[in-house]
């Protein structure tokens, strides 16, 4: 899954969604280093990424990207899946959106100082072009994808994933909701455990 996701799946801890939000991006034990709820969020998205990767759903998705895309269409997966959550969010939650992802700016502005230095690089980015929020239409996610396709220095061409986004939308939906409801019930017994 992808940032909105694992956001949303932290439920409304502030210190979870943070470590939720930062786990790419924190390397083996270094995890050590932060608050004790930031840890139980860095640890939180390990186990949701392990789960997703696993998952039989997921892989069929891949399994329609692999062909064109290899080892790059399960980011490219994790990007769709949440333009489902973004797109039908009001399924999901009774804050709408626009809220809730400046909520979770404010959150990210509030704990700026011990995020990884590679998100306050890309923090000024992700608020200007408000990168949660475009999740929730096809053409911002296809500036996300045309965004990641750059980073991989034009080897991924994930910029070009819209095409199959369209062409399978429905495929990708309902793989997407059938998935997402296992993954919820999965990482509310993993959160009890934290």
């Amino acid at each position: 899954m992808n940032f909105l996701a694992h956001i949303y799946l932290s439920g409304e801890d502030p210190e979870l969604k943070i470590g939720n939000f930062i786990a790419d991006s924190v390397k083996g034990k270094k995890f050590t280093q932060f608050p004790e709820r930031i840890q139980q969020g860095i640890i939180l998205h390990r186990k949701i990424d392990s789960y997703t990767d696993k998952h039989p759903i997921v892989k069929q998705s891949v399994s329609r990207l692999f062909p064109k895309y290899g080892h790059y269409s399960t980011v490219i997966v994790d990007i769709l899946y949440d333009h489902y959550l973004a797109a039908y969010w009001s399924e999901f939650s009774d804050i709408p959106l626009d809220i809730y992802v400046t909520d979770f700016y404010d959150l990210l502005q509030e704990y700026y100082t011990i995020l990884p230095k590679p998100i306050q690089n890309f923090l000024p980015y992700m608020l200007r072009d408000n990168w949660l929020l475009s999740y929730a239409t096809i053409p911002g996610i296809g500036k996300i994808l045309y965004q990641m396709n750059h980073r991989t220095k034009n080897r991924s061409k994930m910029n070009f994933a819209v095409i199959e986004l369209e062409q399978y939308y429905t495929d990708f939906e309902n793989e997407f909701r059938s998935f997402f409801e296992e993954l919820e019930l999965f990482t509310k017994n993993e959160m009890r455990t934290l």
